[in-house]
């Protein structure tokens, strides 16, 4: 059994990963929130640890490494621009990191957090779930096949409708989060590169707080990608129906279905990141480089 500590236990994916941890077989010792609307701790670790200060958590950390209980991993929820630092604090404390996406929001970041990784011994990891859908295992494989001159037409389209609160957030702050086409996009933009091959051209046609579109040729793809959070961006008949989220991948004229099977990914990732299998830096990098692009490009 394996001793984990997690960073943003009062964000929307921190459920997750304490799921993953309590399905693998392993304890979470400690978690760290500035916001103590931690009451989910009750259905997966009661007996955790929980601290609103980082100085208290950072000094409960070391007690336990000194009493011989040393911190594992520690699973990193907090916000984007956070990751960079947090990642850091694991490493130096001899523990390996497991990070949400996006892992840093800018390409040099990832060169430090190298070297880190060869000074401390430990590692780095990020979940990376579309990886391991099995419909998108299946597509990838399936492009594998194609002729090696051949490039599909892909249209990706996803509406995440989202209230006035994001944008007070620190989700709604390009600092901070890297703006939509990397908070809601970097998922999508790592599952086409890892399923399409690395990115020849990148053309941005519209970028605002809201929504970001735009046209990337890769190696076996030609790509039109729309990304928002507007509401008033879904489709007349999916807005008619009362949903708020759409999602849409139509490949060569044919739709990608892909809307079930989320439910376990982020414990198959932690499986395979226990197995010394994970996801790591290096396979994280082609996204954060092409967000970055996109964040910093002329619309055209």
């Amino acid at each position: 059994m394996k001793n984990f500590a997690l960073i943003g236990a009062a964000g929307f994916i921190a459920p997750r990963h304490m799921k993953a941890i309590k399905e693998t077989g392993n304890n979470l010792v400690a978690a760290l929130d500035r916001f103590d609307s931690v009451g989910i701790l009750d259905s997966y670790f009661p007996q955790a640890d929980f601290f609103t200060e980082f100085e208290r958590f950072d000094r409960h950390l070391d007690k336990l490494r000194r009493q011989g209980q040393k911190i594992d991993y520690v699973s990193i929820c907090s916000p984007n621009y956070l990751h960079d630092s947090h990642i850091r604090f694991a490493l130096r404390h001899q523990a390996d990191a497991i990070c949400e996406k996006p892992l840093v929001l800018n390409p040099w970041n990832l060169d430090s957090l190298l070297e880190i990784e060869q000074e401390t011994g430990r590692r780095v990891y990020t979940i990376l779930q579309l990886r391991l859908h099995p419909a998108i295992q299946q597509l990838r494989e399936k492009v594998k096949a194609m002729p090696a001159n051949k490039k599909m037409d892909v249209d990706l389209t996803y509406i995440t409708s989202r209230g006035h609160w994001y944008h007070i957030s620190w989700k709604g702050d390009l600092a901070k989060s890297g703006g939509v086409a990397t908070n809601i996009g970097i998922h999508f933009f790592d599952m086409l590169i890892w399923v399409f091959g690395s990115v020849q051209q990148s053309h941005v046609t519209r970028l605002s707080d809201s929504m970001a579109s735009g046209h990337l040729e890769l190696e076996r793809a030609n790509v039109n990608w729309k990304l928002s959070i507007d509401a008033n961006d879904l489709p007349p008949a999916v807005a008619a129906q009362g949903k708020r989220t759409y999602r849409s991948i139509v490949i060569a004229h044919e739709e990608l279905e892909f809307s079930e099977g989320f439910t376990d990914l982020h414990t198959d990732s932690y499986r395979a990141i226990l197995a010394g299998q994970g996801y790591g830096i290096s396979d994280t990098r082609p996204s954060i480089e092409l967000a970055h692009q996109i964040r910093n490009s002329k619309v055209s």
